[in-house]
């Protein structure tokens, strides 16, 4: 009988709403029940050892386990940010847990565990880009994972996931990637470690309205045909694949349902993107197959 290859799997979560959990617990094929149970691959299974939202240990045991993994498990593991990090004052507006009855910052886990981590998975634009809790005036100077590993030196590489939430699909495939093919290289990867896999192309380069922008008809008000960009669609600057995709196990997108595109996997979100229902005026719109990649 052939061993079964475990890998580790480490997430923590700091700045977050805990959405990025919720969507992935939403992952429809595989489901979330086979990915924590079965063998993702032939011969390989994850082994999720820390994740607050649905683990059932709390305190001191818990706290164990990641000190346990990053001394035992030195370069095997996987470490999953969710969130974003809190900087200001040493990190202590995110703690999490305690060492030797002190509070621990949630920045350093992520430094200490990510600095041992075979990789990191930042998951969420909160994790990629600092996201909301980043948004001004910032006054916890949150930033995400590859900024923070920029100013402690860690070069552990890292793979950015953005959403707000993510797609599932964008999460369990850059996973069993990995599991399959190793680490992405830097030409698998956008300027913004984001897998092209997901993340090559541009909404407005597929979306079902980009006929009306092409012949000038732009929407006045939601529910009206048209194009969307007037109302404050962030299309033809977002990078996804959310028109392929779609969300709630393929039912609908934001689109379909008649709202534009609020570029939540964008670096700019939410504080360039904003106010979310005026057109963005200060860009040049690009054509189609002008997009980055």
């Amino acid at each position: 009988m052939s061993q079964v290859k475990e890998v580790p799997v480490l997430w923590i979560q700091g700045a977050t709403c805990t959405g990025c959990s919720v969507s992935m617990l939403n992952v429809v094929a595989p489901s979330i029940k086979d990915l924590l149970l079965e063998e993702v691959l032939p011969g390989t299974h994850l082994n999720l050892r820390f994740q607050a939202t649905i683990m059932a240990g709390a305190g001191e045991p818990v706290i164990e386990v990641l000190e346990d993994t990053k001394q035992r498990k030195s370069k095997e593991y996987v470490l999953v940010v969710e969130g974003a990090i809190p900087t200001a004052e040493g990190g202590i507006y995110c703690l999490l847990g305690e060492r030797g009855q002190k509070e621990v910052p949630f920045k350093d886990w992520v430094v200490e565990l990510g600095k041992e981590a075979l990789a990191v998975l930042a998951l969420g634009t909160c994790a990629s880009f600092g996201g909301i809790p980043a948004s001004k005036p910032n006054p916890t100077k949150a930033k995400g994972v590859m900024e923070v590993f920029k100013e402690e030196g860690v070069r552990t590489p890292v793979v950015n996931i953005p959403g707000c939430p993510p797609h599932p699909d964008w999460f369990v495939g850059t996973v069993v990637r990995i599991l399959l093919l190793g680490l992405p290289g830097p030409e698998d990867l956008d300027e913004w470690l984001r897998p092209k896999d997901f993340y090559g192309g541009l909404i407005h380069e597929n979306c079902p309205r980009r006929a009306y922008f092409d012949e000038g008809k732009f929407a006045k008000s939601f529910g009206e045909p048209g194009c969307l960009y007037e109302l404050g669609c962030k299309g033809p600057i977002t990078h996804a694949d959310c028109f392929l995709r779609k969300w709630n196990g393929g039912v609908n997108w934001c689109i379909d349902a008649g709202m534009g595109c609020q570029g939540c996997t964008q670096p700019e979100f939410p504080d360039l993107f904003g106010p979310f229902y005026e057109k963005v005026t200060d860009r040049d719109l690009p054509k189609i197959g002008e997009s980055k990649r």
